[in-house]
């Protein structure tokens, strides 16, 4: 038996929860020796739960069930294989593969509460010592957490996200105002403020900028930055999926400023539905899109009010970045990256059972 930490059922979701989601969905359908567990009562997405059969353990909730009721739980049934999925695992367990996507909390505190960084802090080097291996979502990461913490490279497997299948491309009936999209959680190193603030020097184009996202303390500076602009910046706050999809299928072109990201699964979703993408040239980014999008300085206002400018004004630009969307999501899917975690799973079933990992630095 395999068992599976489904706490990531009781987070909202975001893009750490869909990875976690969507790799567990696939990997049902493709072993039956898994076994996924959950806090007890209500789950923020039950009918996820049911696809997966989920069970619900112990008493508590939240960390103190990670940390206390999961590995109790493993150690009274037999101490199994514990695959944990998002970026936490319990600590107090050695014979697990987790998941960390990467070290935005190190690169760029101001995006966190002081407390989920002093959480990390402590957690993250205590969880590298204690499990047998890491994953992470694409090379940049697994770069930034080999260095950041003397973790060996060696120990850290590459399995990237991907898009649902049901982003996907469709006709659409040409919106009254073009717009541009953005998507994005509530985190400073999104960089939305100097998005909104270069969408502003666009005053002369007949266009609109919606933004899809919960609000809080980064938003209000984007809102602050879009005072002025009337009706021409839109708020959508959260939307459920069927209405993203229709807000990528009807965009003009989508838009990622972002700082710091260890994959980024909004630009993707926007090419599977057939929509242009130009995003920041940083962090893990242009190893996702490769040259499937149109670049930018994220730091430079004008740059991004440019690249902007050009994408709306340039159809054969559109088509080019549309056609190239549409093959670079294909090369990202969640079944390879289930297969992938199998295969890993296999690895450390086969040979490993009673292997003890080790705290080892970089060579």
């Amino acid at each position: 038996m395999i068992v599976i930490n489904a706490r990531f059922l009781s987070q909202e979701l975001s893009g750490v929860q869909r990875f976690a989601e969507q790799i567990s969905l696939s990997l049902a359908r493709l072993r039956s020796d898994v076994h996924f567990v959950a806090p007890p009562g209500p789950l923020v997405r039950e009918d996820v739960a049911r696809q997966l059969r989920v069970e619900r353990i112990g008493r508590n909730r939240g960390h103190l069930w990670e940390q206390v009721d999961l590995p109790l739980w493993l150690a009274r049934n037999g101490r199994p294989l514990l695959v944990s999925l998002c970026n936490t695992a319990p600590l107090a367990y050695g014979r697990q593969l987790a998941t960390h996507h990467d070290i935005a909390y190190v690169r760029h505190p101001e995006s966190f509460s002081w407390r989920f960084r002093a959480l990390y802090r402590v957690l993250t080097p205590l969880m590298l010592r204690r499990v047998l291996a890491l994953i992470s979502v694409s090379e940049f990461s697994r770069q930034e957490i080999a260095s950041y913490y003397r973790f060996a490279k060696q120990r850290i497997h590459v399995i990237g996200n991907a898009v649902s299948g049901e982003f996907r491309s469709a006709a659409v009936a040409t919106p009254a105002r073009p717009y541009l999209l953005a998507v994005s959680s509530q985190a400073a190193h999104k960089n939305f403020a100097r998005m909104v603030e270069a969408f502003g020097l666009l005053h002369d184009l007949d266009v609109e900028l919606h933004i899809v996202g919960s609000a809080g303390r980064s938003f209000a500076d984007c809102r602050l930055q879009a005072s002025g602009q009337g009706e021409r910046v839109r708020w959508l706050g959260r939307i459920d999926d069927t209405r993203l999809i229709e807000e990528y299928r009807g965009a003009a072109a989508f838009v990622f400023p972002s700082l710091y990201e260890g994959f980024g699964i909004p630009p993707l979703e926007a090419q599977a539905c057939g929509c242009p993408v130009i995003a920041a040239s940083s962090a893990s980014i242009p190893e996702v899109l490769g040259a499937s999008a149109l670049y930018f300085d994220p730091r430079d206002t004008q740059a991004l009010a440019e690249a902007m400018r050009r994408v709306l004004l340039d159809g054969e630009l559109r088509d080019s970045l549309r056609r190239a969307g549409l093959e670079n999501f294909l090369r990202y899917s969640w079944d390879l990256s289930a297969l992938r975690l199998s295969s890993l799973i296999d690895t450390f079933l086969a040979d490993r059972a009673d292997y003890l990992p080790r705290f080892d630095p970089l060579e």
